[in-house]
């Protein structure tokens, strides 16, 4: 067994390589095709360290960053080959490719960032946070109660952008000695000002009840073993699609069944479901969304079904019908100081109570009741278009704060912040 397993390794250690080759190669193919950045132009970085498998991360902030653009003009910087080639592809923002730190100094040469945005915590954030003279800000990619949510080092950013007074409570309870007053500025979820942006649903509507089952993965340890596709999904999704008057969005996070090949075979399953139930029946049209965008999904479906993960909190801010599913792991962590103590749940069980419990929070009227306190205590206002606005009142004030400090230390001896890194050594030896 050990054997089977190193040699399966070894064949996808292999793929990834010769994968990364053929990436790099024709990454650099568009990167010549491409015309040079305008000199002094951008404002606000994004900077985006991580592979292809968490784009996602970035994916969220597409629609609200193009609309930031208008008035503050936005680059993305991306350091890995596969992620800077699948952004060139679909990215509605300009992309930098600096793979090696004298290709991140040439970018911060010639463009003029006075914002450096980051939405998550890759290790290598910490060779951009090197720059000053800058606010760098962490912007995260979701609001959940998840641990990840109150790690310390929110402290090494200028300032992070929130979401509301439950993140800032979250916090208050685990940083020493921060200015939250200062430093934590609340602006809502400007996605949700995007979840329906016209454009055309991979669905004709009609009388069938929507159900969205957005599962996260499996986890690589017990803690954090929030997945409910092999608990849970295969017989809910059956259930449901079996009655002939729901319609089934599942849309299951990208990295599900990594670590457990019995994870992947219950993803699966429930995917050749869906397609056997659209073939027996056309008008169905049940969706398997494996797509980049996230935001039609939250607002269509009737009720949502999601696991403890950042798509709760995606959901909640939507304020329409909402499910938790209860993780059936013993080990996995909860969090019941939030949102998650007055949740409605989930748990796993056969494919009638599951189904049962699905149509009783669809249409419970004290249940959305509820679900509106949250909503106001997670990301305040929700009317349309005031989330948005809080975001870039928020960028306008940084960019204030630049200018303020910018013309404080306007006559400081000029330092020379660029220098030889020794990655790019090790690089250029490789």
């Amino acid at each position: 067994m050990g054997l089977r397993r190193d040699a399966q390794r070894a064949v996808k250690l292999a793929k990834d390589i010769m994968w990364s080759r053929r990436a790099q190669r024709e990454l650099l193919r568009k990167l010549r095709d491409l015309p040079a950045l305008e000199p002094h132009h951008y404002r606000v970085g994004v900077y985006f360290a991580d592979g292809r498998v968490n784009l996602y991360q970035l994916r969220q902030w597409y629609k609200p960053l193009l609309e930031l653009s208008k008035t503050h003009p936005v680059l993305i910087l991306s350091r890995a080959s596969g992620s800077a080639l699948e952004l060139l592809e679909e990215s509605p923002l300009p992309v930098a490719y600096v793979r090696r730190v004298v290709d991140l100094e040439q970018v911060i040469h010639d463009q003029d960032l006075h914002v450096v945005f980051y939405v998550n915590q890759n290790a290598k954030n910490f060779q951009m946070m090197r720059y000053g003279r800058r606010w760098h800000v962490f912007i995260n990619h979701g609001e959940s109660d998840k641990m990840y949510m109150t790690t310390n080092q929110f402290k090494a950013y200028d300032y992070a952008l929130i979401a509301g007074d439950a993140a800032r409570a979250r916090l208050e309870k685990v940083l020493w000695d921060y200015d939250f007053d200062k430093r934590a500025i609340p602006i809502g979820r400007p996605q949700a000002d995007h979840y329906l942006d016209g454009t055309p649903l991979p669905y004709t509507p009609d009388d069938r009840e929507v159900v969205l089952y957005a599962p996260t993965w499996e986890g690589d340890r017990g803690a954090a073993a929030y997945g409910s596709i092999a608990s849970h999904g295969v017989a809910l999704v059956n259930a449901l699609l079996a009655t002939g008057r729901h319609r089934v969005i599942y849309r299951p996070h990208p990295r599900s069944g990594v670590v457990d090949p019995d994870y992947r075979a219950a993803n699966r399953e429930i995917i050749e479901a869906i397609a056997a139930a659209n073939a027996a029946d056309s008008s169905a049209q049940h969706v398997y969304d494996d797509g980049p965008s996230l935001g039609w999904q939250l607002a269509a479906a009737d009720v949502a079904i999601v696991d403890i993960s950042a798509m709760v909190y995606d959901r909640l801010a939507a304020g329409r019908p909402l499910l938790i599913t209860r993780p059936a792991n013993p080990e996995a962590q909860i969090d019941t100081g939030g949102y998650l103590q007055a949740c409605e749940w989930l748990d796993a069980g056969d494919g009638a109570s599951m189904l049962a419990r699905v149509d009783e929070v669809a249409h419970d009227a004290e249940a959305l009741e509820r679900l509106g306190v949250w909503v106001e205590r997670y990301f305040g206002d929700t009317t349309p278009g005031v989330t948005t606005a809080r975001f870039h009142d928020a960028v306008d004030h940084l960019m204030a704060e630049w200018a303020r400090f910018a013309a404080l230390h306007a006559d400081d001896e000029e330092v020379d912040e660029f220098e030889e890194d020794d990655e790019d050594e090790a690089e250029a030896l490789a």
